[in-house]
């Protein structure tokens, strides 16, 4: 976690010429983020390297969402050719870890995010392509592409393709709304520690269905959020929208789809890229998975994984391996 090469220099242009650089995160991608701090004031600063990274979509949603009343980083400073980007600081308190260490924070806390998508969803959506059904396509076959042969598993691709195209009709007759696609409490800070919401990770925004980033939120791969919970906000959505039986079908089917993604996205990260650490919360996706395969309209998808992934194969593939 080395300052990235100009970094020194882009602080200067960007009047934080005496700041001292801390490392703060990487994460799944090729983007690293550090603290620039300077006496009484911080900044973070992104670092998006091109060919790998385009800070160009963030910049845009970011502007997108703040123009609109949401609580995503101003944008101090930015050098798209370096991929070096200063945005405001929302500081450390992730919603993730202050549920966890005040749990009597979670059901408020939830409420504010779940209110949050209400608000998100009520927008005419922002110039971002289309989540169609090439691209939900694209993404559940990760989970055969990465995961199966991981396992060593031989099983009927053209046979998953066409069990996704049966159950994906529905949701792709809603209109579409901005979808962040990372909407889940790792992504979401308490900005200032306060218990305000404030938004990241949202570069990869897309144009679909509002159910996705209530799945993202109640269907956490990287903390466990109670069913009880989850009945609770999803009956809140709905109860506030007055949406109705579609809306619950549309869950469960990007659900079910946003998991198979999941597993086949934390496989490749083990497989290929060196973590081993992601192939540990396969488990908990697998369980949400399970759980959305059992609603009705899940049939077709629920029928492969029954004839293609025999239970005892379904989890941490480090341990069911061996490897």
């Amino acid at each position: 976690m080395n300052p990235p090469e100009g970094a020194l220099d882009f602080l200067i242009a960007a009047g934080w010429g005496a700041a001292e650089i801390r490392p703060v995160a990487g994460d799944a991608s090729f983007r690293r983020y550090f603290r620039a701090v300077e006496h009484d004031r911080t900044a973070i600063l992104m670092d998006a390297p091109p060919p790998h990274e385009d800070p160009r979509p963030f910049i845009a949603i970011a502007e997108w969402l703040t123009g609109r009343g949401f609580a995503a980083p101003r944008i101090l400073h930015q050098d798209l050719d370096q991929g070096l980007v200063l945005i405001e600081d929302f500081g450390d308190a992730r919603l993730k870890e202050t549920v966890e260490a005040a749990p009597e924070s979670e059901l408020r806390l939830y409420e504010a995010a779940v209110d949050l998508l209400i608000r998100l969803a009520a927008q005419a959506p922002a110039d971002v392509p289309l989540y169609d059904q090439a691209v939900y396509q694209r993404e559940a076959a990760l989970l055969p592409e990465w995961y199966c042969p991981a396992m060593g598993l031989e099983v009927d691709a053209q046979g998953y393709a066409d069990a996704w195209d049966a159950v994906l009709a529905p949701v792709l007759e809603h209109a579409p709304v901005t979808v962040l696609r990372d909407y889940h409490a790792e992504n979401i800070m308490l900005i200032g520690g306060s218990e305000s919401l404030g938004l990241l990770d949202f570069q990869d925004a897309l144009a679909g269905h509002p159910a996705y980033d209530l799945v993202s939120l109640l269907q956490d791969a990287r903390r466990d959020v109670p069913a009880a919970l989850e009945t609770a906000m999803l009956d809140r959505y709905k109860r506030v929208t007055g949406v109705g039986g579609a809306f619950d079908v549309a869950y469960h089917v990007l659900g079910a789809q946003r998991n198979a993604k999941i597993v086949g996205i934390f496989t490749r990260l083990w497989k290929r890229d060196g973590k081993p650490r992601y192939a540990a919360l396969c488990p908990r996706v697998w369980g949400y998975l399970e759980r959305d395969l059992k609603h009705p309209a899940l049939k077709p998808v629920a029928d492969w994984f029954d004839a293609n992934i025999r239970p005892e194969m379904r989890g941490d593939p480090l341990v069911i391996t061996g490897a």
